[in-house]
């Protein structure tokens, strides 16, 4: 109980004001998006970018700590899709965003806000690791998935240029490069680029929490129940079960058990939503499944701290 007073109900605050001050028109749905395109494009690009110029990769970047989470995730994704396409009977298209949302945890800002808050920052090593990789390998795979179901006839060339196209165009995706290649190269940032950079980096956590709080009080829950409790057990249960489960086979030190299971165990982030409006393929289930999810991973993460060491 006491981890969730101390650990949970803090991040859950900022998200539930965000929440408050659009319901009750103090902050308008504008200024809203405007703080996520923010936080979206400019403060957690700046966020990562600093963690991975300064992180060990030789020491985060395990084979079991990125086979325990990748594996879990991509069994989502391909639960998320079969359930969709099999037992619910959408089109592929459909299944593609469904599947989506089974596969993309709110990483960043509710998994490393809860991770920092359960275990300290020094503990966030494994998590960006994990978030360094999460958007490249999570669109990957979706808009792969996507330009496939849709393809109509297109070569695989042609395919693999959209999927191109469409990944060089996200900024998350841009500065997970840049710091990587930093990181490599070793090369000598100007001091005040460095501090400047920070200051931005230090808005990106509050900030998203705050906007995500705004933007699921946009998102009612509508129809598509079925569906939509589907891809909530997969990303609250299944997900982090399976990582825990390799975990403990893999024998993952503690703080890698710790982050890599944490992560998975996040609710959808509102890139599954903004991914769904891209296609324009099963919003209502994104969003539903995004504010279903979030409201109900008060509870589940606390269970998963229970079981973790």
């Amino acid at each position: 109980m006491q981890a969730l007073l101390d650990v949970i109900l803090p991040v859950f605050f900022v998200v539930g004001l965000g929440y408050a001050v659009v319901w009750r028109k103090v902050f308008s749905t504008v200024a809203v998006d405007g703080l996520m395109t923010y936080t979206q494009n400019f403060a957690i690009p700046c966020l990562l970018f600093m963690a991975l110029i300064k992180i060990d990769l030789g020491q985060a970047y395990s084979f079991r700590l990125m086979g325990s989470y990748y594996i879990g995730a991509a069994s989502g994704f391909a639960l998320g899709f079969l359930g969709a396409r099999y037992i619910f009977k959408r089109s592929a298209e459909d299944s593609v965003a469904i599947g989506f949302v089974s596969l993309f945890s709110n990483s960043v800002m509710m998994g490393l806000a809860i991770t920092e808050r359960a275990y300290g920052f020094d503990a966030l090593v494994a998590n960006f690791a994990i978030v360094s990789l999460h958007a490249p390998f999570c669109y990957f795979v979706g808009i792969t998935a996507m330009e496939l179901a849709k393809s109509d006839g297109d070569s695989i060339a042609q395919v693999a240029q959209n999927v191109g196209k469409s990944m060089m165009k996200n900024a998350l995706f841009i500065a997970i490069l840049l710091g990587l290649l930093v990181n490599i190269t070793d090369v000598a940032l100007p001091k005040a680029f460095l501090e400047g950079t920070n200051m931005v980096a230090t808005t990106a956590l509050p900030a998203a929490l705050f906007g995500m709080g705004g933007v699921l009080y946009q998102y009612r829950p509508e129809g598509d129940f079925g569906a939509i409790a589907w891809v909530v057990g997969i990303s609250l249960l299944v997900h982090p079960a399976i990582v825990w489960s390799l975990g403990q086979l893999w024998d993952l030190s503690i703080s890698e058990l710790r982050s890599a299971v944490l992560t998975s165990a996040m609710a959808p982030g509102i890139n599954c939503y903004i991914f769904a409006s891209i296609y324009n393929r099963a919003k209502r289930v994104a969003a539903s499944g995004v504010l279903i999810a979030t409201a109900l991973s008060v509870l589940t993460i606390w269970c998963w701290l229970q079981v973790l060491p």
